[in-house]
């Protein structure tokens, strides 16, 4: 990437987080509304702050002010000092938020001005920092959907107002009306030794690499991602009261958090009544035939444990591992034509409207999904250089890999090789689930 292209890269993506923002009243800005939730002014300096203490600092371009916004805008970094502890983003009303952008107009300033003047033999290692900030801060992004997403729908009825507008029944990946997808079917893909990894090349996160071979049994992917309709068919057969279907620490959130559906299903208190469900676009019915999402990894495995007992084409279903997700997806469809990303700026996951039967659909947006992996380190493993290194690895125990992206997700930002994660447990997140099994 030359330097135009570098500094294209780089404005584009500063300007699509304050886009994202614009819909926001000035105290959507400060709520905090559980521990994994930071709020908007958070996201906003803490990505400044990114670029600023490993690009700025080490050219001693770091200023006195940015040191002063060092402790509430680090985040996990141990090595660059203490910092403001997560649960408590919420709960400060200084830096204010005009500080806050104020910081990042200045911080733009200065690698704008770096990108343009830095001598040719600082151009790479700079072309590597910049591009990992704008992938650092494209999580952001997404991140900030999903939690403005819960920001926006904590709110009391009648004050939930919707971030953005759609078209009325806009369930069909066009915008048009909730079509019925095809039944599912499961695509096969044959065993042996294949390589996962970033084959493709370019940059990637170090937990993409290093390529490496592994040994994969005959396997089948389904074709799309489950539904609404299919996962209503576990709740009303009695599937968040059933505790042969779960594991233990789900079962134990099942109780403990209250759980009988997804995260945003609400439907009125008389038994009769349909569900609803909140969305960026505001309340509305439920509609069936748009992808799950807002799913534990626990509620996806038990549902797999679910259907796989009704028999038939379903016996032995699961989710699949993330070397298998990783080489169907290369091997039959990623990314899937017409992928709904954050680009589209739809909010919410789509459909599926027809696709070659050889084909996975949806494998790149509307939901991540979960796997059953474990997320671990490649073997031959290396983290990033100095700081960076306590991006990924440290984070390699007790969470799930997810792949695919979602609605969420910057098209540029994806690749087939990418490894999502978090612990188990996690709903807030635009997760859903495709089904396997074994041949």
């Amino acid at each position: 990437m030359n330097r135009q292209q570098l500094l294209k890269a780089f404005t584009h993506t500063r300007a699509l987080s304050l886009e994202l923002c614009r819909p926001l009243a000035p105290e959507d800005y400060r709520v905090q509304t559980m521990t994994d939730v930071s709020p908007p002014w958070w996201n906003l300096g803490h990505t400044s702050w990114f670029f600023a203490r490993n690009i700025l600092a080490p050219r001693g371009l770091y200023t006195d002010a940015d040191r002063r916004l060092e402790f509430p805008l680090n985040s996990y970094y141990e090595a660059l000092g203490p910092r403001l502890s997560r649960d408590r983003r919420g709960l400060v009303t200084r830096p204010t938020t005009d500080e806050v952008l104020t910081f990042r107009r200045s911080v733009d300033e200065r690698i704008e001005r770096l990108i343009r003047t830095a001598p040719e033999d600082d151009l790479d290692e700079l072309g590597f920092l910049v591009t990992t900030g704008i992938h650092h801060e494209q999580q952001h992004q997404e991140l900030l959907v999903t939690e403005v997403k819960h920001i926006l729908g904590n709110n009391t009825p009648g004050f939930r107002e919707a971030y953005a507008q759609r078209p009325d029944g806009a369930a069909g990946r066009d915008g048009g009306g909730d079509q019925s997808p095809e039944p599912l079917r499961f695509v096969r893909f044959e065993g042996g030794v294949h390589e996962i990894g970033n084959l493709e090349g370019g940059w990637c996160w170090d937990n993409e690499l290093p390529v490496h071979k592994v040994y994969l049994e005959n396997f089948a992917l389904a074709d799309r991602l489950v539904t609404n309709r299919e996962y209503l068919a576990f709740i009303e057969d009695g599937g968040y009261e059933d505790p042969l279907l779960w594991m233990s620490n789900g079962w134990a959130q099942v109780n403990e958090q209250g759980w009988r559906a997804p995260l945003y299903w609400e439907r009125p208190d008389d038994a009769g009544g349909a569900w609803r469900v909140w969305t960026l676009g505001g309340m509305r019915e439920l509609a069936p035939h748009e992808p799950l999402c807002h799913v534990s990894f626990y509620e996806a495995d038990a549902f797999c444990r679910w259907l796989s007992a009704q028999g038939g084409d379903f016996t032995g279903v699961r989710l699949p591992t993330e070397t298998e997700w990783e080489h169907g997806a290369r091997t039959a469809g990623f990314p899937s034509g017409g992928a709904n990303l954050l680009d589209g700026r739809r909010f919410h996951p789509a459909p599926s409207n027809g696709h070659r039967a050889d084909e996975l659909a949806q494998t790149a947006g509307d939901v991540w999904e979960w796997t059953s992996s474990h997320y671990e380190p490649y073997p031959g493993y290396k983290p990033f250089e100095g700081s960076l290194m306590e991006y990924n690895g440290k984070f390699m125990d007790n969470q799930r890999v997810l792949r695919g992206g979602s609605c969420a997700t910057p098209a540029n930002h994806l690749r087939v090789s990418y490894r999502n994660f978090w612990p188990a447990g996690t709903r807030f997140q635009l997760t859903g689930l495709r089904l396997a099994k074994g041949l």
